[in-house]
C-alpha cells in the first residue's frame, strides 16, 4: 500500500499561539494540492518551550488544536498528525498530540510518556501512560513524541500491534542532531517499520533546533531528509517494504520476551 506523506517542517514562535495557529494552514492547504494522505507537523507548535507560561499559552483541553484541525482535515479532504501542542487538563499541563482523519473525526491523541529532563519538561510537565494507534488509508501506524526514541522498548511495545509507520515530532536540538538520524534510523531498523520524523526548525531562548525531517524505511535507510529550513516536503512510500523486511529477517518471530525485563 503507498501512502503519500508531506512532512511540514516549521519555525515555531515562542509562547504565541496565535501566530503559531496561523502557520498550520498554510502547510494543509499545499499538502492537499500536492495529493498527500497526511500531513505532519513538529513538536509543541503552538507555544514551543515556552513552559513558565504554560498557565497563559497552554491549549484548554486541547479545544483550539482540536477544533482547528477537525475543520481543516474536512475542508481538504486529509489526515492531519498534529505533531504536537501543550495542553492544560485534568489540572496538568502535558505534551499532546492529536491526530485527524479526514472526515473531521479524531482518531486518536497521545500524551508523551517519557519527559526530558534536560528541557524542563519533568518539572512542568504531567507524564502519559496510554499507548497509541491509529490507522492511515488502512496501514496500521503508532506515534511517540521526541524523547520517546530513546526508549527502545517502549517503540518495540507500541510496535507489536503490527504498527508499520511510527510517526515522531520533535523539537530536537541543533547540538544533537547526530543522535536525532541515528536513533531514527536504529528505531526503523529494529522495528522493521517506517519512521516518518518531523522536526523544527529556528530558535527559542534557549535552543536553536536544527530541522532535518526525515522518513526512514524498514532497513533504516534515509528516504528523504530536509535541512534546516522553514519547508513542506511530500513523499510516497510502499508499505510494502514492511513486509518484505519482516519476511526476510523474522525478528518479532523470533523475540524471546520471557527473558526481557
Amino acid at each position: 500500500m503507498k501512502v503519500t506523506i508531506s512532512l511540514a517542517q516549521l519555525d515555531v514562535y515562542f509562547g504565541d499561539p496565535d501566530k503559531n495557529f496561523a502557520q498550520i494552514e498554510p502547510a494543509v492547504k499545499q499538502a492537499a494540492q500536492e495529493d498527500a494522505d497526511i500531513v505532519v507537523f513538529p513538536e509543541m507548535w503552538n507555544t514551543g518551550y515556552d513552559l513558565t507560561r504554560l498557565n497563559e499559552v497552554a491549549d484548554q483541553n486541547g479545544d483550539r488544536t482540536q477544533a482547528l484541525l477537525a475543520q481543516l482535515a474536512k475542508k481538504y479532504q486529509i489526515t492531519i498528525y498534529g505533531g504536537s501542542v501543550s495542553t492544560a487538563k485534568n489540572g496538568a499541563f502535558y505534551n499532546t498530540t492529536y491526530i485527524f482523519g479526514p472526515d473531521g473525526d479524531l482518531l486518536t491523541s497521545y500524551d508523551k510518556v517519557h519527559l526530558f529532563g534536560l528541557m524542563n519538561e519533568d518539572k512542568y510537565l504531567a507524564a502519559g501512560h496510554e499507548e497509541n494507534h491509529f490507522q492511515v488509508k488502512g496501514i496500521n501506524a503508532t506515534s511517540v513524541i521526541c524523547y520517546d526514541i530513546r526508549f527502545p522498548e517502549w517503540l518495540r511495545t507500541l510496535s507489536l500491534d503490527d504498527s508499520r509507520i511510527i510517526f515522531v515530532p520533535a523539537e530536537w536540538p541543533t547540538a544533537r542532531m547526530n543522535q536525532w538520524r541515528r536513533l531514527l534510523a536504529a528505531r526503523a531498523i529494529e522495528n522493521q517499520s517506517f519512521v516518518v520524523a518531523v522536526n523544527r526548525v529556528g530558535s527559542d531562548p534557549d535552543n536553536p533546533f536544527g530541522g532535518h525531517s526525515g522518513i526512514y524505511n524498514p532497513m533504516g535507510d534515509e528516504i528523504v531528509t530536509l535541512n534546516d529550513q522553514p519547508q513542506l516536503k511530500t513523499v510516497t512510500i510502499d508499505t510494502n517494504e514492511t513486509d518484505d523486511a519482516r519476511g526476510f529477517m523474522p525478528v518479532f518471530e523470533d523475540r524471546r520476551p520471557e527473558l526481557y525485563r
